[in-house]
Parts: structure tokens; C-alpha cells; sequence
């Protein structure tokens, strides 16, 4: 009987406590899933009745893109996971539904729209332990006029939610990032913004609303009766701007017709807002051959608040 060679016998034996000893990997865990969603109560058609349209823009703005930003259960290990919708996608069309729902119109007419922009500055959900799941959302906020002249500066609006349960729970991270989302939008100030695309009745409820020439501001709706009147009568009458303030240019005189002179018009000053009336004055100039020239001048915030320029000029013949 042939005897085999030990050598031969050493290394089967090791080959086979090796193949023994050498396990599979473990699966790597399966993706989790953050599903977003608009969840909570709007008041409905609160803004139904506003004079002018908005359009949205939304830009993700975040410095860190992660949903999952902290996972402290382990130190070494952070759950692989994905969005549905995208971030982006998801606020730009739940916050068109928000709007929607409380009334305001969007995209009415391109001419004379506000533009809103939001920021997404936040979206992230944490586990941390001794709280629980945690999310923050953060938007920023600015409107602009169909003129694009901001009127609302950058204004964060921040929601936050947390919730203790399971770090393996990521239904329940989905539910309280969804809800401080939902916080992050009640928190803007959506009465301001409806503020802007309404005609205040008066101009002081708009103090700071320029006249652009649009008609959109309690000014270029408030009707000032004009009576002008001369000693002898058939005078002709010229009006220009004078202003001591930056936001209103000075006019040149412009003939507007002869004493008796009576009209009821509206303000079209550039500029003018009710509260740098104060600063803005109308000059009126009384003119007939043979006499002196006479000027007066009309404060506009008096204006405003009377309704009413009337004044008669006693003409003096020349010498």
C-alpha cells in the first residue's frame, strides 16, 4: 500500500480548517426611505379677494444636503437614505398647493404679478438620544413688486418638530419631518404678504407703498378735488413738482388751463408715498398779460389729507 506524502496530508488539513472558519458578509441594510408630504390644516380662501396675482420661484439654497443630518444609536454607522419626492421638487409644488388653499392667485397676470421667493435653507430630520427624532425646516422669504423692487425683505420662517420612538421607525422620521415642514409655512407672515397685493383703502394704511404709475397704490385711488380761481378771471394756470426728497423728481411747469379751473384728479407722482408727502409740495402758477405773475405752493400730505387744493389768486397789474 502506497503511503502518502505527509506534506500533502499538512496542507489539506489546513485548507480545510480555513474553508471552515470563513463566513458570508452580512447584507448590507436596505436603503430607508423619507416620504414627503403636505400635512396639517390651511384656513381656506383667506386671501380670496386680493387685488393682485403672485408668482413663485423656489431655490435650494442648503449648505448641506443630507435629510439624515445625526444618527447618534451608532457610532460608526448611518443609515443610507433617500428622499421621495426630492427636496426641491416637493417644496416647490406643496407650497403652490399651501397658497393655493388659503386663496391667493397665482400666475394671474404676468404684467402686474408680485414674485415671491423661496429659500430652502433647512430640511433635515436627526435622531438623538434622549429626544427622539428631531427635524428642522427653514425658509426664506422675499417679495418683490411687478416692478421687482423688493417690498418684503429676507424674513426666515422656521418649523421645527421632534418625537420620541424607534431610530428604526423611519415612518415615524417622515411624519416629523413633514410636520415641522408644515410649521416652517405656517410660520410665514402670509398677512404681510397679502398686505402688498391688496389697495388699502386709505393712503396711511400704506405709508411706505410708492406710486409707480400702475395704479396699485390707496394714492392713485384717492381723488383730489382742484379749484382755482383769479381776480380777474381767464388766467392761465401751470403746475410743477417740487420735492425735497430723493424717491420724487422735480417736474417742469405744465399748463393744465385757464381760472376758473376746477377738476377732480388722482396722485400719478412717481415715488410719492404717504410718507414722504410731507417733503413733496405742488406749485402753482397764476399768469394773465399785464399782471404779476403770482406762484403758491401746496403741501402733498396736506393734500392727501383733505382731498382738496383750492385757492384763489387777487392778480395785481403791472406798472
Amino acid at each position: 500500500m502506497k503511503r502518502l506524502n505527509p506534506f500533502i496530508i499538512v496542507l489539506c488539513s489546513l485548507c480545510f480548517v480555513v474553508s471552515c472558519g470563513v463566513t458570508k458578509p452580512a447584507p448590507a441594510p436596505a436603503p430607508k426611505v423619507i416620504n414627503l408630504a403636505l400635512v396639517g390644516n390651511v384656513q381656506s380662501n383667506k386671501f380670496i379677494n386680493l387685488d393682485y396675482g403672485i408668482r413663485l420661484s423656489v431655490k435650494d439654497a442648503r449648505a448641506n444636503t443630507r435629510v439624515l443630518q445625526k444618527y447618534d444609536v451608532s457610532a460608526t454607522y448611518l443609515p443610507q437614505v433617500s428622499v421621495a419626492p426630492d427636496v426641491y421638487s416637493f417644496v416647490s409644488e406643496s407650497t403652490r398647493r399651501y397658497m393655493r388653499a388659503l386663496g391667493f392667485n397665482l400666475d394671474a397676470d404676468v404684467a402686474t404679478d408680485y414674485m415671491m421667493t423661496v429659500s430652502i435653507n433647512e430640511c433635515n430630520v436627526s435622531y438623538l438620544s434622549g429626544i427622539g427624532w428631531a427635524a428642522v425646516a427653514e425658509l426664506g422669504i422675499e417679495v418683490y413688486d411687478h416692478n421687482r423692487k423688493l417690498v418684503y425683505p429676507n424674513v426666515a420662517a422656521v418649523g421645527r418638530y421632534n418625537m420620541q420612538g424607534s431610530a428604526y421607525d423611519f415612518n415615524l422620521a417622515s411624519a416629523v419631518l413633514n410636520k415641522a415642514y408644515f410649521n416652517a409655512l405656517s410660520d410665514v407672515d402670509w398677512d404681510r404678504i397679502a398686505f402688498f397685493l391688496k389697495k388699502q383703502s386709505s393712503p396711511k394704511l400704506e405709508a411706505n407703498k410708492q406710486v409707480a404709475g400702475d395704479g396699485n397704490t390707496a394714492l392713485e385711488s384717492t381723488v383730489i378735488r382742484w379749484y382755482l380761481d383769479s381776480s380777474p378771471k381767464g388766467a392761465d394756470v401751470s403746475m410743477r413738482v417740487v420735492s425735497s426728497t430723493p424717491e420724487v423728481k422735480n417736474t417742469n411747469q405744465n399748463y393744465v388751463g385757464t381760472t376758473p379751473y376746477e377738476t377732480t384728479e388722482v396722485f400719478d407722482v412717481k415715488g410719492l408715498t404717504y410718507n414722504n408727502s410731507g417733503n413733496v409740495q405742488i406749485e402753482v402758477t397764476c399768469e394773465k398779460a399785464g399782471y404779476i405773475t403770482q406762484k403758491k405752493r401746496f403741501n402733498l400730505r396736506q393734500a392727501i389729507d383733505q382731498k382738496e387744493i383750492s385757492t384763489k389768486f387777487n392778480l395785481i397789474k403791472e406798472e
